[in-house]
């Protein structure tokens, strides 16, 4: 495997919060465990995101709040744990680092943020464990700042990308999609510009089956300069908080897809977690990072047919010895 660009600040590993059911120590084992892979990734620390670009999707007066580690406590209670100094300094670095993992994807085609996703945050408020939306915040500076044209945010977390689609409503410059459990959080739904909401329990071929249709011609029809993908391993059949049944090889198959598919159409994609929950957080870090893994091996070797990416694959034919067990290295 070629070198993985992988954007990662020490400020993503903050000090647990008091009464968070939050699991904290993620983002460090994802860390830990991509070190493992030796030289195989290439390390990038972003800065944290200036204020005025968080203020250009977010209400300044939340934006402030949080800066200061003074959310009002129906916010936090929507956000899910307590804004400390800490949290706050993570909660302005992690959308810096999805806009610094865009900027090396555009330059080398794939690059990760080892955190990030915070799709449920919204204008005036976090939700949902996240407090600034970096996926909205670093489209709309990439396209006010001229490196991309269209942005298309392609989210596959288990949950609707409902803040996302918020944030971003009206703009044509960037698009969003949201494949996920109709059933399951949020319970009052966004509008993004294509929802695929589907039923509880669908298993890997029927999702991927989805997938292939109706994301390629949203693609096509878009056209954007850059995907944003929220890699979310939260549709897994053993997640604490999910509701799909995929399989391990399922979630593979997926991220193998995603990243062929963009690579064949010439679209640089930037990757950003997630969510993923469990008691065993050592396991749900694996998730992550055999994604991260996934979606690197489909942009080196989208050498597949192009009517053949969205179907099952055995591992020789995605040019990886043992694909399933990506997850538990």
């Amino acid at each position: 495997m070629r070198m993985i660009a992988v954007v990662h600040h020490p400020a993503y590993v903050a000090p647990a919060p008091a009464r968070s059911t939050y699991q904290w120590n993620k983002n460090g084992l994802v860390r830990d465990l991509l070190r493992g892979l030796g030289e195989t990734v290439l390390w990038h620390e972003p800065e944290a995101m200036p204020t005025r670009w968080l203020e250009a999707v977010h209400d300044p007066e939340y934006v402030a709040e949080v800066l200061a580690a003074l959310v009002p406590p129906p916010k936090m209670r929507r956000i899910g744990f307590p804004v400390t100094p800490e949290v706050a300094r993570r909660a302005a670095i992690v959308p810096g680092g999805t806009w610094l993992a865009a900027k090396l994807a555009l330059a080398h085609g794939y690059a990760a943020n080892s955190a990030g996703g915070s799709h449920h945050a919204l204008a005036e408020t976090g939700a949902g464990y996240y407090i600034f939306n970096d996926l909205a915040i670093a489209a709309v500076r990439l396209v006010e700042e001229g490196d991309a044209a269209r942005v298309l945010i392609v989210d596959c977390d288990v949950h609707q990308g409902d803040g996302t689609a918020s944030l971003t409503a009206g703009r044509t410059d960037i698009a969003t999609y949201s494949i996920h459990a109709e059933k399951n959080f949020p319970a009052r739904k966004a509008r993004s510009t294509l929802d695929v909401p589907l039923a509880d329990g669908m298993g890997d071929d029927a999702y991927l089956a989805k997938l292939a249709e109706t994301l390629p011609p949203l693609v096509d029809h878009f056209a954007p300069d850059l995907i944003l993908y929220q890699a979310g391993v939260d549709p897994f059949e053993g997640d604490r908080l999910g509701r799909l049944s995929l399989t391990r090889r399922g979630l593979w198959q997926r991220d193998y897809s995603i990243a062929a598919f963009a690579k064949m159409r010439g679209i640089p994609l930037a990757s950003v977690l997630g969510g993923g929950y469990g008691v065993d957080a050592m396991e749900v870090s694996r998730r992550h990072v055999a994604s991260i893994r996934a979606l690197a091996l489909g942009h080196e070797k989208p050498d597949l047919d192009a009517d053949r990416i969205f179907l099952p694959l055995d591992a020789s034919e995605a040019g990886v010895e043992g694909a399933p067990i990506l997850a538990k290295s």
